[in-house]
This record gives structure tokens, C-alpha cells and sequence, in this order.
């Protein structure tokens, strides 16, 4: 299973490893004496892989230690004291929340993003591992959104509550905790409106659900996941500044990562928001929504 895994993986970060590993490797293999002139051009080359330019001045900072500690004379010896840095920066502070018996992921995210894909990707990976699931279309504002949702129920075989586009969303939430108790239910997935042009809308509605989950169903353990699509970048991690600035964020989704050479943004989100990321999306399958690993995620990447 794991090889499949990482085939996968490695397959989807294949972009990103064109314009990153293989950029690196040529520096080192051209490079005499491990100098500044040689940092200067790992440091171009992290900036181009959307690493973004705080988090490439922290990998360099540390690399620069870690050379400096290690006694490395050898530009062949780089690549690997680099990857190490990098893993070490991903698995930083990654200390996951123990799942309880009930649990709601409340699922955040700008419309494109891969958000209802995501969410019946997670669905139907649950519903695989034994688990009783339940989604709530809570983002009742854009049209297609519901029945978009429902096609995905219907796909991974669970079952869903929604109401009339256009209603509340907290009252969908409210009537779908009702259900996912009387239905002894392990996992309830809320889809919720994407809506960042109206930011005070948007921190309204998600205190709102937020007040009713707490209140309705405090005996879960309640996470929001923001989707992001890789393929944006920088824009990526813009955009989850801003949502921070709405409602907190317990772990990242990260779409799209096979389609795009932005696979470096996975380290700028760790570092720059110390959010973990969750999930990442390396194809159209059910089963190309993977838990992310930041091992796997080194090991692929160089």
C-alpha cells in the first residue's frame, strides 16, 4: 500500500521536482567549494520553486548551521543536509489532535479550490476505513454547490442533510448534528460558503456554526480544515492569511499539487503559518487525497 502511496506522490510532484531537485543537483554538481556564491543560487532557485522568499531565508539560515555543525566541506553533501532541513522544518511542531469518538471537520475555502471534491474524497475515505459519515451542505449560497455535494454522497455512499438553497447555514449545521447523534454517526463533514470578497459575512456565519457545534455537539472533537489549491502559490498562502484572520484553522488541505511545479509551497504554509498540512491532493482519484507525511513528502521531492 505505501509503495502505491508514494508512486503516487512522487508522480504528482513530478513538475515541482523538474524545476527544483534537478535545478539543485546541477548547482552541486557544477559547484567546487561550498561558498556564498553557491547559497546564492540554492537561495534563487527555492525563491522559483514558490518556497516564497521568508521561508527560503530560513532554509538557507539553517542549512548554513547545519554545514557549519556538521563540518561539510563537499557540495555533494549538500543536497542531503538540505533535505534534512527541510523535513525537519515540516515535522515541526506537528503534534495532531488525538481523534475522538465523535469528531466534525467544519471544511473552509474559496469556490475553485477543490473544496466539495475534497470533501467527498474525505468521505468515502472513511466510509472505506469502517466509519459511520455524515456531510452537512452548510454552503448554501452558491447554486451548484448542494447538488454538487449530493452527487458526492451518492458516490461514497453516505448520507447528507441539506435544506433549500439560499437558507441558513447554521440551521443545516444545527438539523445535521441532530441527525449525526441520532444515527450514532463518527464523522459529520460540514461543507461551508467560500465567500473572502465579504469577509464580515463570511466571520458571521462560520461564529455562528461554530456557536451552534459547541453548544449542540460539544462532546466532538471539532477541526477546520482550509482548502487551498497549490496551483496558485504565493497565492495560496495570502489566502490563508486571510481566512486566519476570520476564524482559526487546524490543518490545511492542499489540492491540485499533481497539475503544478508550486509543490515548494507546501513549506512556505508550515513555515510562514505554522498551520500543518493535513491533506494533499495528487490526482483526480478517490484515493489521490492522501494524508500528508512529511517524510514521504522529502523523499518525493528530492
Amino acid at each position: 500500500m505505501f509503495g502505491g502511496i508514494f508512486d503516487k506522490l512522487k508522480q504528482g510532484l513530478t513538475k515541482t521536482r523538474d524545476s527544483f531537485t534537478d535545478k539543485i543537483n546541477e548547482v552541486l554538481n557544477l559547484a567546487v567549494t561550498i561558498d556564498e556564491d553557491l547559497y546564492e543560487e540554492l537561495e534563487e532557485i527555492l525563491i522559483t520553486s514558490d518556497i516564497g522568499m521568508d521561508t527560503t531565508i530560513e532554509i538557507i539560515k539553517r542549512l548554513k548551521e547545519k554545514i557549519r555543525e556538521e563540518k561539510i566541506n563537499d557540495p555533494a553533501e549538500v543536497r542531503p543536509c538540505l533535505k534534512r532541513v527541510i523535513t525537519e522544518m515540516l515535522l515541526q511542531g506537528d503534534d495532531r489532535k488525538p481523534e475522538g469518538d465523535k469528531h466534525v471537520l467544519l471544511i473552509i475555502g474559496v469556490n475553485g479550490v477543490g473544496k466539495t471534491t475534497s470533501i467527498g474524497k474525505l468521505a468515502a475515505k472513511n466510509k472505506a476505513e469502517g466509519k459511520k459519515v455524515l456531510l452537512a451542505a452548510a454552503d448554501t449560497f452558491r447554486a451548484a454547490a448542494i447538488d454538487q455535494l449530493e452527487i458526492w454522497s451518492k458516490r461514497a455512499d453516505v448520507d447528507i442533510v441539506k435544506h433549500q438553497e439560499g437558507s441558513d447555514p447554521a440551521a443545516v449545521v444545527f438539523d445535521a448534528i441532530q441527525a449525526a447523534k441520532s444515527r450514532n454517526v463518527d464523522l459529520l463533514i460540514c461543507d461551508t460558503a467560500g465567500r473572502l470578497h465579504n469577509k464580515k459575512n463570511l466571520m458571521n456565519e462560520l461564529e455562528k456554526i461554530n456557536r451552534i457545534l459547541d453548544r449542540e455537539y460539544s462532546d466532538a472533537t471539532k477541526e477546520t480544515l482550509l482548502v487551498l489549491d497549490a496551483t496558485t502559490g504565493q497565492n495560496a498562502v495570502i489566502q490563508a492569511q486571510q481566512f486566519m484572520e476570520s476564524c482559526p484553522i487546524d490543518g490545511i488541505i492542499l489540492t491540485k499539487l499533481d497539475g503544478t511545479a508550486k509543490g515548494g509551497v507546501v513549506i512556505a504554509i508550515k513555515n510562514s503559518l505554522d498551520i500543518p498540512v493535513r491533506y494533499i491532493g495528487v490526482g483526480e482519484g478517490v484515493e489521490d487525497l492522501q494524508e500528508f507525511d512529511a517524510e514521504s513528502f522529502s523523499e518525493a521531492l528530492f
